[in-house]
C-alpha cells in the first residue's frame, strides 16, 4: 500500500471538473484509490465519493492506493494535485 498526503492548491477546490479528471485518471490503474480527508475513507474511483469529500483550497487528503500499480497510481493522481488539476 502507498500513502500520500496532498494539498489542494486550486483556489476552487475538488469541484466536478477536478473530480472527473481524478477518477478517469485512476480508472487507467488495477489498483484500488482511496482518498481520506477529515476521517471520511471514499473509493477515488468514484467521482460522487470524491465530490462529497467537499475539498475546499487548502484542504489536506491522504491518498492510498492498493495493487500491482500502486506506485504508478500513487503518482499520477499526485500529479494532478500539484498541477492544480490544469486550471
Amino acid at each position: 500500500m502507498v500513502v500520500r498526503e496532498v494539498e489542494v492548491m486550486n483556489r476552487a477546490g475538488i469541484h466536478a471538473r477536478p473530480a472527473a479528471l481524478i477518477v478517469k485518471v485512476a480508472n487507467q490503474f488495477t489498483s484500488n484509490l482511496y482518498m481520506e480527508k477529515d476521517r471520511m475513507k471514499i473509493n477515488g474511483k468514484s467521482i460522487m465519493g470524491i465530490i462529497t469529500l467537499g475539498a475546499a483550497y487548502k484542504s489536506r487528503i491522504t491518498i492510498l492506493t492498493e495493487g500491482p500499480d500502486e506506485d504508478d497510481a500513487a503518482n499520477a493522481i499526485e500529479r494532478l494535485f500539484l498541477n492544480r488539476f490544469e486550471e
